[in-house]
């Protein structure tokens, strides 16, 4: 049977069922019975009541389940009101105890009307709603009371009758507003709720009437009509439609608002017109209550509403008072003006900030105190704030311009412009700050961004991003770079250390900029190099532009070694290298700049002081040079290089007394000579893991030969890097006690150049291993112009004739002198003289003929592997020239 009641077409039948049977049996009485109302009545709310309680069981949303709560619980009790009526009759009471089950009915009826309603979408407050319902009853009491009520109560015994009708009334006038201001899909319950409280009303009124007249009952018409109400919201639960209700749109919530003052309008047209036709009847007391009580509400409700609007404007003038005071203390100024830009009100924070008196601004135009150049900016902001053509998004405007203080200086600001509407005027509060730190902060950032912090000069980025800037708009024909670095600059940092060299950098700078021109861009590149944009020349890439470039690069040069640079009390001399690019069409920015590194690095490597102009197979040098090394680490890794020996003989004896290590490099099948890769390999590093895997596999070899029985030493030449190494004294001792080979045997070879360059570091390197045993050979000798000094610091014992000295023998009487001179020098120092390069036979009798004691040369051998060494070991006793 339960589950039959969820059935939602069981209620609907029961109801059907009940309303049926209670209005047949009405009808077929035909004359006007309490008991046929009252039982019209109970079946009618008892209905209501199941079928809204069956709702509530089925579930749902909560506030529907509420007010359907709200509307069953109201069925109820209006039905046992309903049903003890008849047992009430003839009791002395005004108000009998089912007049109160009644009006307690009802209440929960409006009470469920207006959760059904949902919240109200008008009133600002419980005084506003609580007079707005008041006058409404009151309206709509005067006219029945004018048309209706007056004349049946004048037969009356008192107001008793009254009392519930009026309560009615006033809930059914509490509830209406919000029923009319809501919108679907809550608004079929609450208008089904509100026709039965109007239904309720009508039957009271009715029932009071006949009360006041003939003390019986209401006509059988005027009994049913509550009951039929009931019935309706019996069957409405389950007509769909059941989602509480939301505030409907503003033309009903202005209907809901103006439906009072109508219905006192109303009602005051019907009196007057009853007064006027005489249709006014005794009692009349009534109607000035009424009036009186009304105009008596009406004024509480306007006194309220003053007094809270009072308080509203002096919570408004205090929040803007609080406002202004904050921004001031925050260093804003803040002012209100109108959307012509007049000033009506200024704070006094102008004074701290901008240096005026703000008395003496008011009445005057913010734009006459804003930079000419920003003051359309700021009537166009102006125009933003109203709500006509463009307005401004959510009422706010954000303005950046330059102000005018009172000492005349021109001050970036950041303003926020609002809307401020105020006494019927539609105004502009604008609050101003003074961004004059933070512009500079910024400023100074970008200048740190693209300057030099030494030298002032824009730095590597702004130069980069200039070029590229010039290139797109002036065109290849009227653009060159020149590159310039400092010779020598790494010996200023060792010698007087980074903050001497950081101020002559800054001096050279300031000898270079003199020299530059307004129109072209001095930049410091990095380190010691310096770059020139040349951006002005000739209408096309002629030989104007080029001869203006090269001149300019001539002059830096010039400037530069002009005259010493002081420094920490001493004086330092300088030269440039300077390398020349132009621009040709199409040329990148990027590539242009390289270029022009590219040839600084040729005029540096051909010794400086010197301007070299970029061309092509410059960059294509590089490139093989880049290439050639990445060949070198991978043939150092690959194992492709091999150790061949050259012997040095005794040139009376032909004795072979020792073999000269030199490396060869075999690519696959093809020979690389060694002038080819040996200049790379010391650029990059490289020569010093490959020296010291010459050193190793010589020692090795060298080693076994001895151990053997042949008495022969090992000669190696030596490169600047790979002496100034880390390390480089322990690794020839590491590769001598690796291979056994005594230190005596070995000769360490280096050219005179090399001890010029560095010098202290390098004679101190060479001095411990010759503190070692390690013997020391200058190679190339006479070929420098500090040789007789350097025998002097350190203590050599063999020195090699240069083979152009050789190869003059015999042809040049000059060279010969000289060769003659060497050797006589050599024996008078008690060292070691080996000629070098003898290809000739009338070179070796000039030798003997010398005093030379030994000699190598393609006459003596040629360089060999070590298979062919062990061959000429064998032989090495025949004469020189059979081994010709």
């Amino acid at each position: 049977m339960l589950n039959r009641l969820r059935d939602p077409k069981v209620p609907l039948t029961a109801a059907a069922g009940f309303g049926g049977a209670a209005l047949t049996a009405a009808l077929l009485i035909n004359r006007p019975s309490p008991a046929v109302t009252a039982v019209a009545g109970v079946v009618a709310g008892l209905a209501a009541a199941v079928s809204l309680l069956l709702a509530v069981a089925r579930g749902g949303h909560r506030p529907r389940s509420d007010s359907w709560s709200w509307l069953a619980f109201g069925s109820v009790t209006w039905l046992s009101g309903v049903g003890v009526r008849p047992l009430a009759e003839g009791t002395p009471f005004v108000l009998t105890f089912a007049d109160v089950l009644l009006l307690v009915g009802t209440v929960l009826l409006a009470i469920g009307c207006g959760r059904a309603a949902g919240r109200p979408a008008y009133g600002r407050s419980l005084l506003h709603y609580a007079t707005n319902a008041y006058v409404a009853a009151a309206s709509i009491f005067a006219i029945c009371w004018l048309l209706v009520l007056a004349p049946a109560y004048a037969q009356g015994d008192g107001p008793g009758p009254l009392i519930s009708p009026v309560l009615c009334l006033l809930a059914g006038c509490a509830v209406a507003p919000a029923v009319l201001a809501t919108r679907a899909p809550g608004r079929r319950v609450a208008t089904a709720a509100l026709v039965a409280l109007a239904a309720i009303t009508f039957a009271e009124f009715a029932t009071a009437v006949v009360r006041f007249t003939s003390g019986g009952d209401p006509p059988l018409v005027a009994g049913m009509v509550a009951p039929v109400a009931f019935l309706l919201l019996a069957a409405l639960p389950w007509t769909g439609g059941h989602a509480p209700g939301r505030p409907g749109p503003s033309a009903s919530v202005a209907v809901a608002e103006a439906a009072p003052l109508g219905l006192a309008a109303v009602a005051t047209a019907v009196i007057v017109i009853g007064v006027i036709t005489g249709g006014v009847r005794p009692p009349m007391a009534v109607l000035p209550v009424l009036g009186g009580s009304v105009v008596v509400v009406l004024l509480a409700k306007v006194f309220v509403l003053a007094v809270e609007a009072t308080g509203m404007r002096a919570s408004v003038a205090s929040g803007e008072r609080r406002l202004i005071s904050l921004a001031e203390n925050a260093g804003d100024v803040v002012l209100v003006c109108d959307h012509d830009g007049e000033i009506r009100e200024m704070g006094s924070g102008v004074t701290a900030v901008y240096g005026y008196r703000a008395a003496d601004l008011v009445g005057r135009s913010i734009l006459d105190y804003v930079h000419s150049e920003d003051a359309p900016g700021v009537q166009a902001a102006l125009r933003a704030m109203t709500t006509e053509d463009e307005p401004a998004p959510e009422g706010v405007c954000r303005v950046s311009c330059r102000v005018r203080a009172a000492d005349g200086t021109w001050r970036p600001a950041e303003s926020v412009a609002t809307r401020h509407p105020r006494e019927g005027e539609d105004l502009v509060l604008i609050s101003t700050r003074d961004v004059s730190d933070q512009v500079a902060l910024r400023d100074q950032v970008a200048h740190l961004t693209f300057h030099d912090g030494v030298t002032g000069l824009p730095n590597r980025a702004y130069f980069e991003e200039r070029t590229r800037e010039v290139l797109a708009r002036r065109g290849a024909g009227r653009t060159a770079v020149v590159f310039l670095d400092l010779d020598g600059f790494t010996g200023v940092n060792d010698s007087v250390g980074h903050a001497g060299g950081d101020y002559l950098l800054s001096q050279a700078a300031r000898r270079l900029r003199a020299a530059v021109r307004a129109d072209d861009t001095l930049a410091r590149w990095g380190g010691d190099e310096f770059a020139v944009l040349l951006e002005s020349g000739s209408t096309g890439a002629g030989t104007a532009d080029a001869q203006s470039a090269i001149d300019l690069a001539e002059l830096l040069v010039r400037v530069v070694s002009a005259e010493p640079f002081r420094v920490a009390g001493r004086d330092i001399a300088l030269t440039a290298s300077v390398g020349v690019a132009f621009a040709e069409d199409g040329t990148p920015a990027g590539d242009l700049i390289r270029n022009a590194d590219v040839a600084t690095t040729r005029a540096k490597e051909l010794g400086g002081r010197r301007v070299e102009v970029f061309a092509a197979h410059m960059h294509a040098d590089v490139v093989r040079r880049l290439e050639l090394a990445a060949d070198l680490q991978r043939a150092l890794l690959d194992g492709q290089f091999a150790v061949e020996y050259q012997p040095v003989v005794d040139l009376a004896t032909s004795r072979v007394t020792a073999v000269e290590a030199l490396v060869r490099w075999w690519r696959g099948s093809a020979f690389v000579p060694p002038q080819q890769f040996l200049g790379a390999a010391e650029d990059t590093g490289l020569i010093v893991p490959l020296s010291e895997w010459i050193l190793r596999e010589a020692c090795r070899e060298v080693a076994a030969w001895r151990a053997s029985s042949w008495d022969v030493g090992l000669s190696l030449n030596l490169s600047c890097r790979q002496i100034t190494a880390p390390r480089f004294v322990e690794t020839v001792q590491a590769a001598l006690a690796e291979s056994g080979l005594p230190p005596g045997v070995l000769t360490l070879e280096v050219i005179e150049e090399m001890l010029v360059e560095d010098a202290e570091e390098v004679i101190r390197r060479l001095s411990e291993l010759r503190a070692l045993g390690v013997r020391l050979a200058i190679d190339d000798f006479g070929t420098g112009y500090a040789s007789l000094a350097l025998l002097r610091q350190l203590p050599v014992d063999m020195i090699k004739i240069d083979p152009s000295f050789v190869a003059g023998l015999g042809r040049d009487e000059t060279l010969t002198l000289l060769t003659r001179t060497i050797v006589r020098l050599g024996h008078d120092l008690g060292l070691v003289v080996v000629a070098e390069g003898i290809e000739r036979p009338e070179q070796l009798e000039l030798l003997r003929e010398m005093g030379c004691t030994r000699g190598q040369g393609y006459l003596v051998a040629r360089p060999m592997a070590a298979r062919g060494v062990d061959s000429l070991m064998r032989t090495s006793c025949a004469p020189l020239q059979n081994t010709a």
